[in-house]
């Protein structure tokens, strides 16, 4: 694929340059934010280096907190839009309780960014654009790319675990790929957000299929390379129902550390991921061509997951009149017990 994938990402690099330069949204996109809008609407001039550092005393002492913040911008974006409803405390049935999103975490570090800017700039600066500079910042640190994020978003009024229908680790890569396509996201995008998983770590219980029941019980995944079925069986026995489930790491190279690198390509190659959609890339044309791309060079990877991160934080997002700026992430302004 080499000469078309790189004629590509050349385009998105020369696209984010351009952004971060000129303040110019992709035309493509067409975002309704502005570059630094509370710095140009003369709101809370210093808000971007406030968050800015926030996160890096967080993420000082805590490193997984990159792959916490990815997956809330994930779970958020993907549902009803980046309006940080992920955020909600609010209700019974809201979409952080919702199944699909066990386990998720930075809830914290988002609760004092915002307290911090709320003692600065009272209601100005909204949880939606918090999460989504505080990932970018955490990315960065973590050795990823320090991508434009335009900002002026509002935040979303109501959450309800109803409408999260994010796929489990399980489905086939066509479901994936038309579910990244619904939310106007190309094959590029979703191989490139995948690429997420080169850090953080995942419950036993979304891999067991792959390791003892794979098209018949007792069966594993024959995909999967054979010293790493025998590790993730060490780490996740046969679970029943009661009893704890452990979490592994989605990426052992970078393990603890939480580095951000393409080594997750490179593992899809020799049969190493640990989620079945991860593997699931080697077996669709396009995906292939790309993970062998990024495999072999950090740059392709770090230019395309700034253009997709870049995307999917437009994905319909809040502006004007719509939605509000809370003063807590964790309630609606009407519904702040404060």
């Amino acid at each position: 694929m080499g000469r078309n994938m790189c004629l590509v990402l050349v385009l998105v690099g020369f696209v984010v340059v351009s952004i971060m330069c000129c303040g110019v949204a992709d035309a493509a996109v067409k975002p309704p934010l502005k570059w630094h809008y509370y710095k140009v609407t003369n709101t809370c001039d210093d808000a971007e280096e406030y968050v800015r550092h926030q996160v890096k005393v967080f993420w000082e002492n805590d490193r997984s907190l990159t792959a916490k913040l990815l997956r809330l911008v994930y779970s958020d974006c993907f549902v009803t839009g980046c309006d940080a409803s992920i955020l909600l405390d609010e209700g019974e049935n809201t979409e952080k309780k919702a199944p699909q999103n066990r386990g998720l975490g930075g809830f914290a570090a988002i609760d004092k960014i915002k307290s911090v800017l709320e003692s600065r700039c009272p209601g100005v600066v909204s949880c939606a654009d918090i999460l989504h500079l505080a990932t970018r910042d955490t990315v960065h640190l973590a050795g990823g790319p320090s991508y434009p994020v335009f900002t002026g978003r509002k935040d979303g009024m109501e959450s309800n675990a109803a409408s999260v229908d994010v796929p489990s680790p399980s489905v086939s890569l066509q479901q994936i790929l038309q579910y990244f396509q619904s939310r106007g996201l190309n094959e590029l995008d979703a191989t490139t957000l995948l690429g997420a998983h080169t850090m953080g770590r995942a419950h036993c219980s979304y891999i067991v299929d792959r390791l003892y029941n794979y098209g018949g019980p007792g069966k594993p995944d024959p995909s999967m390379d054979a010293t790493l079925l025998d590790t993730l069986r060490k780490a996740c026995p046969p679970r029943k129902k009661g009893q704890p489930d452990p979490l592994v790491y989605l990426n052992p190279e970078s393990g603890s550390s939480y580095n951000f690198t393409e080594s997750y390509y490179r593992r899809i190659l020799s049969h190493q991921a640990v989620l079945g959609i991860d593997q699931q890339l080697l077996y669709g044309d396009d995906t292939k061509q790309i993970t062998e791309e990024f495999s072999a060079g950090f740059e392709d990877f770090r230019r395309s997951f700034a253009a997709s991160m870049y995307k999917m934080g437009n994905f319909k997002v809040l502006t004007g009149n719509q939605g509000e700026i809370r003063r807590n992430c964790r309630y609606t302004n009407k519904g702040n017990p404060n």
